[in-house]
């Protein structure tokens, strides 16, 4: 019998172009028909392997969930940037691997970022989810967040709504 291991820790830069590919993939899933095919495309394009390798060096806070060698997820974490909110932690991103969504992977890996902010002092968390992504917002629901606020992300001259759930 084979067991494999879930892991998750603060991603290396040789974690770089693994963390590329699954921004890829993930994106692809969550918003295509949703974001404009153009502005999709430019967007993952501009984050690959050299964008992520400079992330990691710098301070950013990248967590990795890897699945018996594999990187199946990540998470980008820090304060948080919307001033009219109290929480003073943010979750930017958090995804997976399509093949991987669905088994509570994600449960886990949002837990692990809330305790990071957690121990570096931050209290409450906020996470932004486009409207139309009905995934991410039942996710989000699910894990007990409070739809607080709305905000808009324009996506080549088209404007989407984002919601702002909350954790004190």
């Amino acid at each position: 019998m084979n067991t494999l291991t879930i892991d998750i820790r603060r991603a290396e830069p040789r974690d770089a172009e693994a963390v590329a590919e699954v921004h890829d993939s993930a994106w692809r899933g969550a918003y295509t028909g949703i974001i404009p095919y153009q502005a999709l495309n430019r967007m993952i394009g501009r984050r690959g392997p050299k964008w992520w390798s400079n992330a990691i060096r710098r301070s950013a806070t990248v967590l990795v969930i890897e699945i018996g060698g594999e990187i199946a997820g990540y998470a980008t974490l820090g304060r948080n940037r919307a001033r009219e909110l109290s929480q003073e932690g943010e979750i930017y991103e958090l995804y997976l691997r399509p093949e991987y969504q669905g088994v509570g992977l994600g449960s886990r890996l949002f837990r692990a970022a809330r305790e990071m902010l957690s121990a570096h002092g931050l209290k409450g968390l906020v996470v932004w989810a486009l409207e139309d992504n009905g995934n991410a917002l039942a996710f989000y629901a699910g894990a007990g967040g409070r739809d607080v606020a709305e905000g808009v992300e324009v996506f080549d001259n088209r404007a989407l709504r984002k919601l702002a759930f909350v954790w004190d």
